[in-house]
């Protein structure tokens, strides 16, 4: 972490984003062993904003309306911290110091404000919506909800480059819609379904069918067809995890290796899907981490 005009407040204020990440952490890599140590506060940053803005926008509770301005406000708050450069102090709440944290990230490692405008603007998005006509709808939601991760980690490791940026966002992609055929039971019991309406609509896949139950073949081939195009995004999001160095090499292969392994369960799952999500086991990391370290071959 670079020196500030008061080191030990900006300490406290990422200590408290780390406090938030290790509770809260699901798929973003705060806590991973592989990230070097001065990537972790800032990473954990990122990571304690974004939660918190995806979290209010899940917050089924309140009404559509009051989510909305909870998230705008949110956003706003990390424009104010921008333009004021905050100082931590001892008697701020766990949501200012992990503003103030962020905005100091921003500012050490260059971090591009658009990249959290999409994040805000994608949980926005995600009150209101729960169908996808096309593959350009949702390739434009992945835009900003998934892409803008892989960019702010590329930031923060250092790098700006127009070619790794592309390749992560295929993988950054790749792995978001792996989530969503993996969630797929899951999301429909919630009321959202992922796969793009032009590709039910050319499998015959009715929703009148996701009433419980094994999948129809339609659905099957539906989503069969929604796991080949993620798999092409993986293969574009493959080069990515080779031009990168050090432990963020390895932290990236092993992501891949993760993402696809899950999206082979997806395909293998088949009619099940509907009711057994696919998930990785203990047996899985032995074979990942084997992968990783013999990456060249592995794939």
């Amino acid at each position: 972490m670079a020196p500030s005009s008061d080191p030990e407040a900006f300490r406290r204020a990422y200590e408290a984003c780390e406090q938030f990440a290790r509770a809260h952490y699901e798929n973003f890599p705060v806590a991973s062993s592989l990230l070097p140590a001065s990537m972790r506060p800032h990473i954990a940053a990122v990571y304690a904003f974004a939660r918190i803005g995806d979290d209010i926008a899940d917050e089924g509770m309140d009404a559509s309306p009051i989510r909305r301005g909870r998230l705008a406000r949110w956003q706003q708050r990390l424009h104010d911290a921008v333009a004021t450069a905050p100082t931590p102090s001892e008697t701020d709440a766990e949501d200012t110091l992990i503003v103030c944290a962020l905005a100091h990230s921003m500012r050490e490692r260059s971090l591009p404000l658009q990249l959290f405008d999409d994040l805000m603007s994608a949980f926005a998005q995600d009150i209101e919506t729960t169908r996808y006509a096309s593959w350009s709808d949702l390739f434009d939601y992945c835009r900003r909800s998934a892409n803008p991760v892989g960019r702010l980690v590329l930031r923060i490791a250092g790098y700006d480059n127009a070619a790794l940026d592309r390749s992560s966002d295929a993988l950054c992609t790749a792995l978001q819609l792996t989530n969503f055929w993996q969630d797929f039971g899951r999301d429909w019991a919630h009321g959202r379904l992922y796969v793009p309406a032009e590709v039910s609509a050319a499998h015959g896949a009715d929703e009148r069918d996701l009433r419980g139950g094994p999948l129809t073949p339609a659905w099957v081939q539906a989503i069969g067809e929604c796991a080949r195009i993620t798999g092409a995004r993986f293969d574009d999001g493959r080069s990515v995890c080779n031009g990168v160095a050090g432990r963020l090499r390895f932290e990236l292969r092993a992501t891949w290796l993760g993402g696809r392994r899950v999206l082979d369960r997806v395909v293998s799952r088949g009619a099940g899907l509907a009711v057994d999500r696919p998930r990785l086991g203990r047996a899985d990391l032995a074979i990942l981490l084997w992968q990783t370290l013999r990456w060249d071959s592995a794939v």
